[in-house]
């Protein structure tokens, strides 16, 4: 039984569900794998609008399996790197998704699992939810982008901060400190929410939205504008700006 199921709901909302509770969804080889192939089938659906990643049972992700991971020890450094790197393409495919990615976390999210979280573009943090970067406690450095996504939400100061005390975050504290978007009592529900909200865009102006902040977040206004003026001619040939502004002219 595969580690990762697909849940299909109305309007193009997909959800990516790790689902292997009794290991707390840690991304051992075959959830990875699985979680690969599930990010692969959901990108080549054309019904695909919004998707939700989460994780079942009391964990959204409880970091990696780290003896199947790390327990050779008779690997070079650049081969234990290249294996990594299999590892971080598990979760790092997620951004790949040309849609809205919402993570909806109700439980710990730890070390990889943090990451799992990160890539997605939206953190909705549960009550329960706990954003934990904990490498430097088991002697560790941060891997799979880790700093990267920290030091984005969270500012450099923090993000070193918490890095090296293997430090955590919690619910709305997460929220307060940048590294979830928005508390929820039932963070599944709220993903709902917005996927649903989302899927109702133009699926083509949801793209260069998602394109546009991205390119604002690594560039300068010029590049940004450069896009966003493409994107904007785009969007105005289509009915829906072409109906609003009909309404100023009646």
């Amino acid at each position: 039984m595969s580690k990762v199921r697909i849940d299909t709901y109305d309007d193009g909302v997909r959800a990516i569900v790790l689902n292997d509770p009794a290991r707390r969804n840690i991304l051992a080889p075959e959830l990875c794998a699985d979680l690969l192939d599930a990010v692969s089938s959901v990108k080549a659906d054309p019904g695909t609008r919004a998707v939700i990643v989460t994780g079942e049972g009391s964990a959204f992700c409880g970091g990696a399996d780290m003896p199947a991971i790390f327990g050779d020890t008779s690997r070079s450094v650049a081969q234990l790197r290249d294996d990594l790197h299999e590892v971080y393409a598990s979760f790092l495919s997620i951004r790949d998704l040309g849609v809205p990615v919402i993570a909806a976390v109700h439980g710990p999210a730890v070390g990889a699992g943090l990451n799992l979280a990160m890539v997605c573009d939206v953190r909705v943090a549960g009550p329960d939810s706990v954003f934990a970067a904990t490498f430097s406690r088991i002697g560790l450095h941060p891997g799979g982008g880790c700093t990267w996504f920290l030091v984005q939400t969270m500012g450099k100061d923090k993000a070193l901060k918490m890095l090296l005390d293997g430090g955590n975050v919690k619910a709305q504290q997460a929220v307060d400190a940048g590294v979830a978007t928005v508390f929820a009592d039932d963070p599944m529900a709220e993903a709902m929410k917005l996927a649903s909200r989302w899927s109702a865009i133009d699926s083509q102006l949801t793209r260069d939205i998602k394109a546009a902040v991205e390119i604002a977040a690594k560039s300068d206004i010029a590049t940004t504008l450069e896009f966003e003026s493409w994107a904007q001619a785009s969007a105005a040939t289509k009915p829906a700006l072409a109906a609003y502004v009909d309404t100023f002219r009646k």
